[in-house]
């Protein structure tokens, strides 16, 4: 029987039962929150009365329900109709945001995602279930950099509630998806909900996405890498960094994980690999024991062990992402600096049907410490934040925002320097008495959307600012010894059944 396989790099498969990480359902301009699983699979044929007796009395029933439809409904019905909505009606029944039935223009929006580029926003969104069982918002995962929506400043778990002047919430995420897709070039209007009452509107200009995967430069001594994405690719263009890193004397490392949603297993398998001297990176647990996966580090990293090692992480930071800093956290191998990564620690695989298809979620995955971090995220050693907005900010940076005063500025400055721009901070905080710090912010921001992002930020950004401060005063012993004994005493309280503070 000839197997069919969703067309991704040749170089991105191992064996039939390997797994890999990339992109959830991406439509060609905005890519889903939560990676999956991508792995070769067969097709999916019909399965005979053997089994559960159980099971053939209720595949019967439906069969007899699609005939009866298709005789005495008072119109004509397309059974393709049927079909879809059967289908979809199965797997949202599972009550699992990861597992669905991909119509044939979803799984053509996954193929052309896989191949490399796309029309549109360049966000990663999801549409998660509400509580109350009413329509949700759409959520924003993270922003892809460089692209539209980055240098516009959405921010992850930012609201999308509008587009277009249409409410998303009645929206479909197929619905969402040709909204924000198209054409590069093309207009797209989005209003914006940050926090519970901060609302702006965005117009975003689509473009051909093409979605990178590293940055790196030397801060000084440290060499900072940045990983946004994992694909067939990051690996390769990871070594080259380390090689720069190498031919600069650096003495530490920074990786920056976040807002990277994820992608290939075998790419963050292979990053953890640089750092780690063999051992256990990830393991993956389904129903079936005999699928049951431990994938382990290789002996003789190419980063020497007592290099310092510090992993940025924040809310976007999911899957491949929370694999590797997982690993390095349980391995204690790196320190963690942020905040709380996403939790999405389960597994996908797609199936093909003709031209449409599904996904299911067939496995969860665990560090190397045997924790399952679904719905719960990795926490970081040291938490970071950036500052949060009062009742009363918020009113005051909507009004900034609705009086268009920093893009009028920028437009006029296009090329302003950082006296300018503090000096024009300082005329706003008079106005609107906002923060200096958080008006030089976004005036920069505002100014990195029509220009090339910098690799870092080490003026505005303070989780990468705390970070080089650990390194600089040379605490990073210190703190990693403080982490592997609170480890430990956390341990040894759940093996005696104690409580422990914290």
């Amino acid at each position: 029987m000839k197997e069919h396989f969703v067309p991704i790099p040749r170089e991105s498969l191992q064996e039939k039962r390997s797994l890999s990480l990339p992109v959830l359902w991406i439509a060609a301009t905005v890519i889903l929150c939560g990676m999956f699983t991508l792995i070769s699979a067969p097709r999916v044929e019909a399965q005979g009365k053997e089994g559960n007796p159980q099971n053939w009395q209720y595949t019967s029933i439906i069969q007899n329900v699609f005939d009866f439809i298709q005789k005495h409904y008072v119109e004509t019905v397309d059974p393709k109709i049927l079909y879809e909505g059967a289908m979809e009606g199965m797997f949202n029944a599972l009550g699992d945001p990861y597992s669905s039935f991909l119509a044939e223009r979803e799984m053509m929006d996954l193929n052309e995602t896989t191949q490399g580029n796309f029309g549109g926003v360049g966000l990663y969104i999801s549409k998660p279930e509400r509580p109350d069982g009413k329509g949700a918002y759409v959520e924003v995962a993270a922003p892809i950099e460089d692209t539209p929506g980055w240098r516009a400043g959405i921010n992850p778990g930012d609201l999308i509630i509008a587009i277009n002047g249409e409410p998303t919430d009645g929206l479909s995420m197929d619905d969402v998806l040709a909204r924000l897709r198209g054409e590069p070039g093309g207009e797209v209007k989005l209003l914006i909900r940050r926090n519970e009452r901060f609302e702006f509107p965005v117009t975003l200009i689509r473009a051909l996405i093409e979605v990178p995967t590293t940055k790196y430069a030397m801060i000084n001594d440290v060499g900072y890498l940045k990983l946004l994405t994992f694909t067939p690719r990051t690996l390769d263009r990871t070594r080259e960094a380390l090689e720069s890193f190498k031919g600069n004397n650096y003495r530490s490392i920074i990786l920056d994980l976040r807002n990277n949603y994820g992608g290939l297993l075998q790419s963050a398998v292979g990053i953890s690999d640089l750092f780690l001297d063999g051992g256990v990176v990830v393991s993956t647990k389904s129903r079936i024991p005999s699928e049951n996966m431990v994938f382990n580090a290789r002996k003789q990293t190419p980063v020497p062990q007592d290099i310092p090692v510090i992993v940025l992480i924040n809310r976007g930071s999911a899957s491949a992402s929370e694999i590797v800093a997982g690993a390095l956290k349980d391995r204690g191998r790196a320190y963690l600096v942020g905040e709380k990564s996403f939790g999405k620690g389960s597994v996908q695989q797609v199936y093909p049907l003709e031209k449409s298809g599904f996904k299911i979620t067939t496995a969860r995955y665990y560090t190397p410490s045997d924790v399952n971090i679904d719905k719960i995220g990795i926490p970081p050693d040291l938490e970071v934040k950036f500052p949060e907005f009062t009742e009363a900010d918020e009113e005051k940076l909507t009004a900034l925002i609705n009086a268009n005063r920093i893009p009028a500025f920028i437009k006029t400055n296009p090329q302003a320097t950082s006296v300018e721009i503090a000096a024009f901070a300082e005329e706003l905080h008079k106005e609107y008495l906002l923060d200096t710090v958080l008006l030089r912010r976004l005036i920069r921001n505002e100014q990195y959307r029509t220009t090339q992002a910098p690799v870092y930020d080490l003026e505005y950004d303070v989780q990468l600012q705390e970070a080089i401060k650990i390194l600089q005063r040379g605490t990073y012993g210190a703190l990693m010894q403080t982490t592997k004994t609170l480890k430990v005493l956390q341990e040894e309280a759940v093996l005696e059944d104690l409580p422990l503070a914290s």
